[in-house]
């Protein structure tokens, strides 16, 4: 498995994480994040992970800023993408199982790192369960 990652200036900390997290796990993590502190525009960090994933070069992405509503939104404007904002491992296995996401959207200042990293996690081992789910999908690009 591929993941593609990418982070704004709020989400440094939590990407490095993920990252050791995951490569723990043997998952290979393309990085497109910003690896400092400075303040950075997301968008440039988002669109790579979007075209990653897009292009199937990436399973999946994993996007992180201090809300995740800029990243959401961003990555979200590209066809193939269908990006959630996710805050509970609740809510990230229903976005996968009825929403089919491909990219995990996390507010890094409203979670903690260890809450994040269980909900990539989830991300990850959630099937879609397709059925009525898939009609609603199949209707959400322009």
């Amino acid at each position: 498995m591929t993941i593609s990652i990418g982070n704004d200036h709020a989400g440094t900390d939590y990407k490095f994480a993920i990252i050791k997290h995951l490569e723990g796990k043997g998952i290979t993590v393309t990085n497109h994040g910003t690896d400092a502190s400075d303040s950075v525009d997301y968008p440039d960090f988002v669109h790579p992970v979007a075209n990653d994933v897009e292009s199937k070069k990436a399973d999946f992405g994993i996007l992180i800023c201090g809300s995740a509503n800029g990243v959401a939104m961003t990555a979200n404007k590209h066809q193939g993408i269908r990006a959630g904002i996710c805050w509970t491992s609740e809510i990230t296995a229903l976005t996968r199982q009825h929403n089919n996401a491909n990219i995990i959207c996390i507010p890094a200042r409203y979670t903690a790192v260890q809450q994040a990293i269980a909900m990539v996690d989830t991300f990850l081992e959630t099937e879609f369960e397709g059925g009525r789910h898939q009609n609603r999908v199949d209707k959400i690009p322009c």
